[in-house]
């Protein structure tokens, strides 16, 4: 955990000096909006949907109410939405959740 904590770290220390840059990727089922505060990510729902954030590979693995269930490196974690948690040296807000996209937000605490 150590390790993934210092390659965010390192990462957010990169783009520090570029002020509000930003960046967009696109995967399998999700998309990812990147800034020096984490990194907001949308996972369409009905399909396998993973991303890899900072380092740390981030997977929905359920949706149950409003609860949001998803693995963000090797730990699962329970997030209602507008909650925060902890996992794997991240910060892990769900935002929103609909029939078609769960919207989360993943932060260093930095």
């Amino acid at each position: 955990m150590r390790v993934r904590r210092l390659i965010a770290l390192s990462f957010v220390t990169l783009l520090a000096p570029l002020g509000v840059a930003a960046c967009t990727v696109e995967g399998a089922g999700t998309k990812s909006e990147c800034n020096v505060g984490g990194c907001t990510v949308t996972f369409d729902r009905g399909v396998n949907a993973k991303a890899n954030i900072l380092g740390v590979d981030a997977e929905l693995v359920a949706v149950n109410g409003n609860t949001v269930t998803l693995k963000i490196g090797g730990q699962q974690v329970d997030v209602p939405v507008g909650e925060t948690q902890p996992a794997e040296g991240l910060n892990v807000t769900v935002q929103e959740v609909t029939d078609q996209k769960v919207v989360v937000k993943l932060a260093t605490g930095l």
